[in-house]
């Protein structure tokens, strides 16, 4: 190795030594051969030489530096470009650190590495964002009295970009000369600007680039387009792309997709199809991304037509629609109830010979459970089990809520039980639809129970879900319990909305809390949480409830001080406190209101001022609001026409009643039992059976009997003593196949009980307890009482201890029937009236 004239012969001796003699070279040994290779131009075998030293290991950077150095110096090698090489294969195995040592051991050596070297390490230094070393290094570099080249000037532009340190960015692109200027430093500033939501300051910069004799490039408005879809400015990125698609440049997949996709969830589908159209006039083909967003959103406007049509497109262009492209399409026609669609749908992907994914079935399955198809979810669940597809919590818990929504909550859980026993964890959805299905039911325990049971296995509950526990609550009027899962929930960084606070403000309300509803709702504003009109109803609601008309009127003022509209449901509120306080200017006061505010009165508020005038016995204020009603083009409905029907019957003003009904004839309103009941309550109440029975077979023709019909029956013969016939109506209804409830028993019993028949009287009571009938405190009031005037005592308080056992609360006159059972000093009107249906 003293001599290296020949430094072809000379690699191919340092090889054949150490392939075929197993010849252990020493670090000088590489290190002369690598100087004398870079001395030759032979700069690929020399960086090869040098990865196989560094492979060696055993040696640490300023080894093998020193070792460089040495050889350097002692066989006084011309060029020094062994340590660039040196600097490179560290900057290539990313070992940046390193690459700057030998930097810095090069300059106190004073050797000067290339430009392009000292580029690399900086461009390197970069894409690891340690944009401090960046410009330390720069810093030193122009200290040495080296011109930084371009590729230095994008290093430490984009440092500067990196720290936001955009004046200084701008600054050192002004310092390069114009020579050295071109398109790849701006388009560094402006990805950086357009990274910090600066986008206006980037298109400045973009449409500045002519007057420096400088072009935009692909470059430029691709990242353009990014950036201002990153700050949702997806109509002026459209404006950007035709501007590049005019100039014949080609978008990227990603810009494309981005401002297509943009364009889309902000609802403007047309101009994001559009927009695909042009992109192929410049031979960009749309990825299947793209189509499949625009499927997407075009079956989410219910554009079905477009979404086929684009469908068949992909195909026309070679694009093969995937499982994602299918199950779009199968969800969007699920949603919308088009299960025809949908599964059509399904087999073009089975013919297309689409792999089969749980996801379309999971579509399935939800859309007619929705419909409350639940046997046609069923078969759909068997028949995914059937292809080797395995449920996921989704399909299970769109069967559970098909079930829920039947009411068929032993179902529900038997599929919930099923779904844990196969180990797929139940998700927040699922419990959130067991638990609001559990307080439906009115099975309160259960539905704490399951919440605990949720929170036991680490499940986090939503907004939804504690919406769910806080309105259950309420309705149970644990107003407490409610609050603290307010809280509880906050602490949990959810945020509460209009539908956690209005169960509470009306439970409040309904509770008598009027006034800490009101304090509530302003604790609330003050904390600058915004409040909807259904919140306010529910204040409004209570105060009128209470009489409180006056400090109702306050709330609505400050609603409309807080930017809240009253809406027809809050008018409505007010319109029936104000009937109830019988203050008729202040009625028509609001009616002027509404008007002013373009609203106009619907059937519900019509009919609840008929109702309500009608209740106070303004029967002709009644009918005034009738006119008005039919003035204002508001045409009645079953329920108004039978509101003023039931009012007017109850007057004794038949003629007006059989009027109205006539009129609600003429109108093609089909009268329903309700409106007939009117008429059967009045004939019950004045005595006339015979008519009664008539018309209640009229109803039977109809096929508008009901348990409600056959109980005004059997009120009215009772209330003749005609107990008999009132007992035979009881095998009537089983005919009819029309089932007596508690009512129907315990108003026969009574009569019985009256008449001294206490046998009958028990006869009765067995059979509605063999009928699975639960009786209420009426009812056990009733016999109690039957029993106390027979002398059967010891019956009486069997039948309280019973009454208690089924967790029937005694009332005042189940004592009071006791405590004077032994004298027998009852009279009728000391004992509980009657029934009325």
């Amino acid at each position: 190795m003293l001599t290296l004239d020949d430094t072809r012969l000379a690699l191919r001796f340092f090889n054949f030594l150490g392939l075929h003699k197993n010849f252990n070279h020493s670090t000088m040994s590489f290190c002369i051969l690598i100087h004398a290779l870079v001395n030759a131009n032979l700069f690929w075998p020399a960086s090869s030489l040098l990865q196989t030293l560094l492979l060696r290991g055993g040696l640490d950077p300023r080894e093998v530096f020193e070792a460089l150095l040495d050889c350097f110096e002692k066989c006084d090698f011309i060029s020094s470009l062994g340590f660039d090489l040196l600097i490179q294969s560290y900057v290539q195995e990313k070992r940046m650190f390193d690459s700057v040592l030998i930097f810095r051991l090069m300059r106190q050596c004073e050797l000067m590495p290339q430009v392009r070297t000292l580029g690399e390490v900086l461009n390197g230094l970069a894409k690891i964002r340690r944009v401090d070393m960046v410009l330390v290094l720069f810093g030193e570099i122009l200290s040495m009295g080296i011109k930084p080249d371009i590729y230095i000037y994008v290093a430490v532009i984009r440092s500067f970009c990196e720290l936001k340190n955009f004046a200084k960015a701008k600054e050192m692109i002004q310092r390069m000369e114009s020579s050295d200027l071109n398109v790849v430093v701006y388009n560094v500033l402006i990805h950086g600007l357009c990274k910090n939501k600066r986008v206006w300051e980037a298109v400045e910069i973009k449409n500045g680039l002519i007057q420096k004799g400088l072009t935009a490039s692909e470059v430029t408005y691709c990242t353009l387009v990014l950036g201002l879809c990153k700050v949702q400015e997806f109509e002026v990125g459209a404006g950007v792309m035709d501007e590049m698609i005019d100039l014949g440049f080609v978008p990227t997949e990603a810009a494309l997709s981005s401002l297509v996709e943009g364009l889309r969830r902000k609802g403007k589908v047309v101009d994001a199809f559009d927009l695909v159209n042009r992109v192929k006039k410049v031979g960009a083909m749309p990825s299947l991304f793209v189509y499949n967003a625009l499927i997407n959103s075009l079956c989410k406007d219910g554009k079905f037509d477009e979404a086929e049509l684009l469908f068949k497109e992909m195909g026309e262009k070679g694009l093969c629609a995937n499982y994602v492209t299918y199950s779009i399409l199968i969800d969007s026609f699920c949603r919308r109830g088009k299960l025809d669609a949908a599964i059509h749908f399904l087999g073009k992907m089975i013919m297309a010979g689409i792999k089969i994914t749980v996801y379309p079935y999971n579509s399935l399955i939800n859309g007619h459970c929705k419909l409350g198809n639940l046997s046609a979810a069923v078969s759909f669940f068997d028949e995914m089990i059937d292809k080797g597809l395995k449920p996921t919590v989704v399909s299970y818990t769109s069967l559970i809520s098909g079930y829920c929504n039947k009411g068929k909550l032993h179902e529900a859980f038997r599929l919930y039980h099923e779904m844990t026993g196969k180990g797929i964890a139940p998700n927040t959805y699922t419990f959130t639809t067991l638990i609001s299905a559990l307080f439906r039911a009115n099975r309160m325990t259960d539905a704490i129970r399951l919440f605990d049971e949720m929170l036991e296995q680490n499940m986090m509950p939503n907004e939804v879900t504690y919406n769910v526990m806080i309105e259950g609550h309420c309705k149970e009027g644990n107003t407490v319990k409610a609050f603290e899962l307010l809280n509880q929930m906050v602490q949990k960084g959810l945020v509460p909305d209009t539908y956690t606070y209005r169960p509470l403000i009306s439970s409040l309300c309904s509770t008598g809390r009027v006034c800490e509803a009101k304090t509530f709702i302003d604790d609330l504003h003050r904390e600058h949480f915004k409040l909807n009109e259904m919140c306010y109803s529910a204040l409004l609601h209570g105060y009128c409830k209470e009489g409180r008309l006056r400090d109702a009127l306050g709330v609505c003022r400050e609603m409309v001080k807080r930017g809240v509209d009253m809406d027809l449901v809050c008018y409505a509120v007010l319109i029936d406190g104000t009937i109830k306080e019988q203050d008729t200017s202040a009625v028509f006061g609001l009616l002027k209101n509404m008007h002013d505010q373009r609203m106009r009165p619907d059937k519900v508020i019509y009919t609840s001022m008929i109702d309500g005038y009608s209740k106070a016995g303004s029967v002709k204020k009644a009918f005034g609001i009738w006119d008005i009603m039919i003035d204002e083009g508001c045409t009645p409905n079953i329920v108004t026409y039978t509101t003023l029907i039931n009012e007017l019957c109850k007057a004794g003003l038949m003629d007006k009643a059989e009027l109205i009904w006539k009129e609600m004839l003429v109108s093609n309103s089909t009268p329903n039992h309700i409106t007939y009941c009117c008429f059967l309550d009045h004939l019950a109440r004045e005595g006339s059976m015979e008519k009664a029975v008539q018309l209640h077979n009229d109803m039977l023709k109809g096929l508008l009997a009901n348990t409600v019909s056959y109980n005004i029956l059997v009120r009215g013969f009772c209330k003749l003593g005609r107990v008999e016939e009132a007992t035979k109506l009881l095998d009537e209804m089983i005919d009819n196949a029309i089932f007596p409830d508690c009512i129907t028993y315990s108003t026969i019993i009574y009569q019985c009980c009256r008449r001294g028949n206490l046998d009958g009287a028990i006869e009765l009571w067995d059979t509605m307890l063999n009928k699975g009938l639960k009786p209420d405190t009426l009812a056990y009031n009733f016999l109690i009482y039957g029993c106390c005037i027979a002398g059967e005592l010891g019956k009486a308080f069997e039948l309280r201890d019973d009454m208690i056992r089924r967790g029937v609360k005694p009332n005042q006159a189940t004592h009071k029937a006791l405590s004077h059972g032994a004298s027998r000093k009852f009279s009728i009107s000391t004992h509980p009236v009657m029934p009325e249906n």
